[in-house]
């Protein structure tokens, strides 16, 4: 049964198009944190290890709740790792060993690359009159901007 829930089909399948890229972001870089998590090394090993897991389980809660929104919409999750490769608009970690600094960077890179997006995305959610969405979106920005603060207090 399709949902009926006061979007037009058209404003519908743009915002499920969003959260769709958006899911494939969060999905890429909770990967990548976890990665991360797993070879950090170096003096700071213990800070960065235990900071890397708080922030990949914040994306995990974050992709699901993403995912549960794309199905309130009457949408599909993605749920394949080719469907997220192909859906997202940030890169995979190089497979080369990273230093504990790189790792930093690249992660908060990829954090304002984020919140950049999801600032247009916020705009795709408003222009379709859809305000769970703008706000869904608004509410994962701000966690986002946190999280980059706090990647660069690390790289400082």
């Amino acid at each position: 049964m399709n949902a009926n829930i006061g979007l037009k089909e058209t404003s519908r399948a743009e915002v499920l198009a969003v959260l769709e890229r958006t899911l494939a972001d969060l999905s890429v870089l909770s990967q990548k944190t976890r990665n991360f998590h797993w070879n950090v090394e170096g003096p700071r090993f213990n800070d960065l290890h235990k900071f890397f897991e708080s922030q990949y389980e914040a994306l995990e809660a974050e992709i699901d709740e993403t995912a549960e929104r794309s199905r309130a919409l009457g949408g599909r999750a993605l749920g394949s790792l080719k469907e997220m490769l192909a859906k997202t608009r940030l890169k995979e970690a190089a497979p080369r060993v990273h230093t504990a600094d790189a790792m930093l960077v690249e992660l908060l890179r990829d954090h304002e690359a984020l919140i950049r997006s999801l600032r247009e995305d916020c705009d795709v959610a408003g222009d379709a009159r859809d305000k769970g969405t703008e706000d869904f979106l608004v509410g994962m920005m701000e966690a986002h901007e946190k999280m980059a603060w706090m990647l660069r207090a690390f790289v400082s």
